[in-house]
């Protein structure tokens, strides 16, 4: 790959997606413009000439955004969905998702079109980069975090399928981070910034290179280290009852909550069991419990309600700590005219950290896992039991004659400790290739190509528990004083009675999880001109290309075994191949009219063959004027995650049949009623486990994608009005994932189940309740479904000025409308997902929108980055717990405001007279802006995938090249 910098600007074929810097004045002569390789295509064409939208940002325009990690730098694309990055603190807290590919704890992805970052091919140097791994799962994405910002000379960005291309995993699109190649002399760099809110971040770099004869090489070096931020730090987090986030609170408390009938008391109290029904927590400052069956409020408790719910979100993280160390090198090699070798090299290492809060104990069959602590009992010999009487969750001859009478304690013991998971991340990376030149037609260029990469994660989790240990340390104290270490366990005692550091040492279970992904790949490419059609080449690319993949998740035996408190996970280990060959053609049909067209065959060990295609065409009437579209189809085959992966996760699930304020809502109420919920029954927490995993008979999921667009480049502008250069460009795209694979939109299954009736063999298939009325773990393994459709348009406006008499001037555009986004599954039940909606901590704004404003003149810059997103609502009917403002009123809906965030850079090159020397400083979101508060989103109560951290980002960097 080749960069592509005067030539996109001057005929307009891709303008950038982030900052856009003005160049210096022009030369007297305009530069020929360049036939190069470009994402998309493997055929030598002009930039202009393309078929297909693309992107390009340069390493100068990545500095004007004043960051420092290329997933941040990414996130930033109007052409961009919901991705994970370390903003998400989410370790421990919901468990494994559904698609098999862990939590992805610590790293940041990129999405393009809000189709899930597994549908975005991520390539370094046009080739595939290894998928991640974050020692939790076996996951279908990249890691940008792997790729350190130093080493980048620019960036491709490809708004269009390109599966018969490239293959697997390119239905949204593609990014192809160009490295640095050739370098003379030495660069070093310093970086810091810190938000407003705390959590510095720093960023060293030095690089060395040089050329000698035929030999040519690159070395690079670079360090990162962000510190955290407190969501302590922000109001909404840290206001004293709960606000916002899970719902705003949890009935896991540091008093306990305690849910259970008693036998004893012959007369009837509220609820059910079926009759004395109890739903208790401890009151504060009680050391001693007393308990009064016939009167609960007359001694040390009283009834549980939501002002009893605790505010964990002070103890999580806004942002995750997270350090990075690279070692990089490029070495080339001319051993002819006609044939250079290369090799390739990099080593990163991450260690990062997410903090959750105390872990909170659930036992008895409200805690919903389907596994040990359900059906944990408490014997009445054990020595803190105030209640006096066995709580039987599973009746047995020695605890309830055969009656159950147990549902639940619920007790966060904040003398446990935060839980705390150390992520430690190696990648490894190394290619080798040769590639040279034939001399036959008119040339052909050819390549061989060998990749090795590997990233492996390991995770330490402090502060969980075994469940298994804590169900004997409940029970019988002479079975517990058999067991080496056992102490009986206090639930019951509050925080003025803490538990004790030896009930601690015996339940604590410090975890180990590790997993790894390798990708070896070997490929061979050969491109030219075939024939010409008057002064215009007819060009081809054929190649063939072989894979493996292998992934390994080896979840700790606690895990395994069911015995860890915090989710249950099965190990993978399995491998796969794919051998693949393609030929793409770009033809010269008419002096104004050119086509392109590719094909690609696909043979994978694990589901057999697909053939995919891909056509374009481009009209061109006039110089300043093109018309151009494509169409492809796409495919994107089910990753080892997705076939073998089985784990448990905690979905945010509104359960109409337990309202927290009011009565059933009227479409729920027979559907409550059919499934024998109690009267008064109130949900105990929006986090209900669900059974989700891997599933070995899923098929590829298949795409069809089009595009349409126009490029405009005024040159009659050029030299009037202070205009030197002026181009638009306007893509209509259209994707459509067909057999998309994913999970059923629990929440949608449920309220379709409970509207149906409550028995739906269909419908109600996933759902069960115990006699409390509590939903156990549904089941909800990855499927097929139907298909997935979203369009929309995109519009990038770029004008330069001519030099001025006071420097230069630039401004630029891009901005994206999302028309539509639909996800149905094969019962007919469309998703909540939709544009303009927020749900499960992800946003569809309708518009997205970045624009550029610049000054230059004498060796400084000032740049002006402004970014839009507009307003979305979020369902009142997923806030069961805490009041939405608006909701009250009958509202169907709460408006998350639009969002602005004004960005500003300064830079000065040659800074204090010292050649080499540029010094930038800058500020992200210069006044501050705060993100919505989103009343349905989890832990902090905003989405952190598509806005910003509250605050200001401030940021100073000095490069100095020598």
């Amino acid at each position: 790959m080749l960069a592509v910098k005067w030539a996109v600007a001057a005929c307009a074929a891709a303008t950038p997606a982030l900052a856009q810097q003005a160049p210096p004045a022009q030369p007297a002569q305009p530069q020929q413009v360049q036939e190069v390789v470009v994402t998309g295509s493997r055929i030598l064409q002009s930039v202009a000439q393309t078929t297909q939208p693309l992107s390009v940002i340069s390493s100068d325009q990545i500095e004007k955004t004043g960051l420092a990690s290329v997933g941040d730098l990414l996130q930033q694309l109007t052409t961009g969905g919901k991705a994970l990055n370390q903003k998400f603190n989410s370790s421990g807290n919901f468990g494994y998702p559904p698609d098999g590919g862990g939590i992805g704890a610590g790293s940041s992805q990129v999405d393009l079109r809000n189709l899930d970052s597994k549908r975005t091919l991520v390539m370094v140097d046009g080739l595939r980069w290894v998928n991640e791994s974050s020692a939790s799962g076996v996951s279908g994405s990249a890691d940008l975090n792997t790729i350190p910002l130093s080493i980048i000379d620019h960036i491709e960005v490809l708004e269009d399928g390109a599966s018969s291309i490239y293959g697997s995993d390119a239905i949204a699109g593609v990014v192809n981070i160009i490295t640095r190649k050739k370098f003379e002399g030495f660069e070093v760099s310093g970086y810091t910034g810190d938000f407003s809110k705390g959590g510095r971040t720093t960023e060293a770099s030095l690089s060395a290179g040089g050329s000698s004869g035929k030999f040519s090489g690159l070395f690079a070096a670079s360090f990162y280290d962000q510190d955290r931020v407190s969501s302590s730090k922000w109001w909404q987090s840290s206001y004293p009852e709960p606000y916002a986030g899970l719902d705003a609170g949890s009935s896991g408390t540091p008093q306990g909550r305690f849910r259970f009938c008693d036998p004893s008391v012959p007369a009837p109290n509220t609820g059910s069991c079926p009759d004395n029904f109890y739903s208790v927590t401890l009151n504060n400052g009680t050391t001693t419990p007393v308990w009064d069956p016939n009167n609960p409020n007359a001694g040390t408790y009283h009834h549980f309600t939501n002002a009893d719910r605790f505010n964990f979100a002070p103890l999580n993280l806004l942002l995750t700590p997270s350090q990075r160390k690279a070692l990089f090198t490029s070495l080339s090699y001319d051993a002819t005219e006609d044939i250079q070798l290369y090799a390739k090299g990099l080593f990163n290492n991450r260690t990062s950290t997410n903090q959750a809060a105390p872990e909170p104990i659930f036992i008895g069959p409200v805690a919903g896992t389907g596994g040990i602590a359900d059906s944990i009992n408490v014997s009445h010999l054990n020595p803190y039991n105030p209640f006096g009487i066995d709580l039987c969750a599973v009746p047995s001859p020695s605890c309830g004659n055969g009656t159950a009478n147990f549902f639940g304690v619920t007790r966060r013991p904040l003398e446990g400790g935060p839980r705390i998971f150390d992520q430690d991340v190696d990648t490894w990376y190394f290619s080798a290739g040769v590639k040279g030149t034939l001399h036959l037609l008119d040339g052909l260029i050819w390549d061989i190509n060998f990749a090795d990469t590997d990233n492996k994660a390991s995770q330490r989790f402090i502060g969980g528990y075994n469940v298994a240990k804590i169900g004997i340390a409940l029970g019988d104290p002479a079975i517990c004083a058999k067991i080496p270490g056992c102490t009986p366990l206090d639930l019951f005692g509050g925080q003025a009675r803490p538990i004790t550091a030896a009930m601690l040492n015996y339940i604590l279970a410090p975890q180990l999880d590790s997993s790894d992904q390798k990708l070896k790949l070997v490929s061979a490419n050969i491109t030219g001109t075939i024939f010409h059609i008057q002064d215009r080449a007819a060009g081809i690319a054929v190649g063939a290309e072989h894979r493996m993949y292998d992934g390994v998740f080896d979840p700790d035996p606690l895990r395994q075994t069911g015995e860890s408190q915090d989710s249950l996970a099965f190990p993978v280990a399995s491998s796969y191949h794919v051998n693949e060959v393609y030929t793409e053609l770009s033809l010269p049909l008419l002096k104004s009219l050119g086509a392109s067209a590719a094909v690609r065959y696909s043979d994978y060990s694990t589901f057999g063959n697909t053939t995919t295609y891909k056509g374009g065409l481009r009209w061109q009437p006039v110089e300043d004027f093109a018309v151009r579209g494509t169409y492809s189809t796409g495919f994107r085959a089910p990753n080892l995650g997705e076939l073998y992966g089985l784990t448990q996760f905690g979905a945010t699930l509104v359960d109409h049949c337990g309202p927290t304020s009011g009565g059933i809502l009227a479409p729920y109420v027979a559907g409550c009623a059919a499934q024998h919920v109690p009267a008064g029954f109130q949900q105990a927490n929006t986090q209900i486990t669900t059974f989700t995993g891997g599933n070995p008979g899923l098929q590829p999921e298949k795409s069809d994608s089009y595009t349409a667009g126009i490029v405009y480049r005024a040159g009659w502008m050029a030299g009037h009005a202070a205009t030197d250069h002026l181009s638009v460009e306007a893509t209509y795209y259209n994707h459509k994932v067909k057999g998309a694979i994913q999970s059923e939109d629990i929440q949608a299954l449920l309220d379709a189940c409970l509207v149906a009736g409550g028995t739906d063999p269909t419908l109600c298939a996933p759902f069960s309740r115990i006699a409390s009325g509590d939903l156990r773990p549904p089941q909800n393994f990855l499927q097929n479904l139907a298909q997935i459709t979203t369009s929309g348009v995109d519009l990038k406006v770029t004008w330069l000025s001519e030099p001025l008499s006071f420097g230069h001037l630039s401004a630029a555009l891009q901005a994206t409308r999302v028309n539509d986004y639909k996800a149905e599954d094969k019962l007919g039940l469309v998703a909540q997902r939709t544009v303009g909606i927020e749900v499960a901590d992800s946003a569809i704004p309708r518009w997205r929108a970045n624009a550029q404003l610049g000054w230059g003149a004498a060796g400084l810059d000032v740049n002006w980055n402004l970014r839009f997103l507009s307003a979305v609502s979020e369902a009142c009917a997923n806030a069961t717990i805490t009041p939405v403002p608006g909701c009250a009123t009958g509202a169907d809906f709460h408006n998350l405001h639009s969002t602005l965030y004004h960005d500003v850079q300064l830079a000065w090159t040659d800074a204090f007279r010292l050649t080499g020397l540029k010094v930038e400083a800058g500020v992200n979101n210069l006044f501050g802006t705060n993100p919505p508060v989103c009343y349905t989103c989890t832990l902090n109560g905003y989405d952190a995938g598509t806005y910003d951290l509250p605050g200001a980002f401030w940021n100073v960097r000095a490069p100095f090249k020598f």
